[in-house]
């Protein structure tokens, strides 16, 4: 059996999943392929954007989402608040999030930037735009890129809020050793193959 792997780059405001009554659903973008065996391979929410996998080979899927297989999950972000060493190192331990029985696995995490509201807000996608309107412009922003192993839902989020945090702007930016392809506008998709270098 052939099976098939493709590259999409996961728009804001899109839901991960085959149907939802409210939102467009990546597999939406796929419809004409025509291939009920295709699958996302784990999760980005409604707000994320960026690399996400899409497959019909179900043993593959596994081994790249299952939280047991600790692969590696880069991400792109942009948080109000702010980040100094002690935050820093209290997320590369691990955090016990709200509702969970054991701390995640530790992210590792840099910081590449600050700034303030005002000057992100125009780049933010318009309903992230229309959900700050209230925020002072002057509020500081983290700029940053974190690095997680599992895929509890909404985890990042939840992290850096642990830290008082509110992230704005999140993307992903590889899993494993598969790297979003920069040519990839948001919507679009490849195909690829997961076992040589393309």
């Amino acid at each position: 059996m052939t099976y098939h792997y493709y590259m999409f780059h996961k728009p804001f405001g899109c839901i991960t999943a085959r149907r939802d009554a409210r939102f467009p659903v990546v597999m939406d973008y796929f419809r004409h392929l025509h291939n009920e065996k295709l699958s996302p391979v784990g999760r980005l929410d409604r707000e994320t954007e960026g690399l996400l996998m899409i497959t019909d080979d179900g043993r593959w899927n596994q081994n790249m989402s299952h939280p047991a297989y600790h692969v590696p999950k880069t991400y792109e972000f942009m948080a109000m608040g702010t980040l100094n060493e002690e935050k820093i190192k209290y997320l590369s331990n691990g955090i016990l999030l709200t509702g969970a029985d054991r701390p995640t696995s530790g992210a590792e995490l840099t910081v590449t930037g600050q700034t303030t509201l005002s000057c992100v807000r125009p780049a933010l996608h318009p309903d992230m735009q229309e959900k700050l309107k209230y925020n002072l412009p002057n509020h500081p922003v983290v700029c940053g890129q974190i690095t997680i192993t599992e895929g509890k839902k909404r985890q990042i989020r939840r992290m850096l809020k642990a830290v008082d945090c509110c992230v704005i702007y999140l993307k992903r930016l590889s899993i494993g050793s598969i790297v979003l392809d920069p040519a990839l506008r948001p919507g679009e998709f490849k195909e690829y193959s997961p076992f040589h270098t393309t």
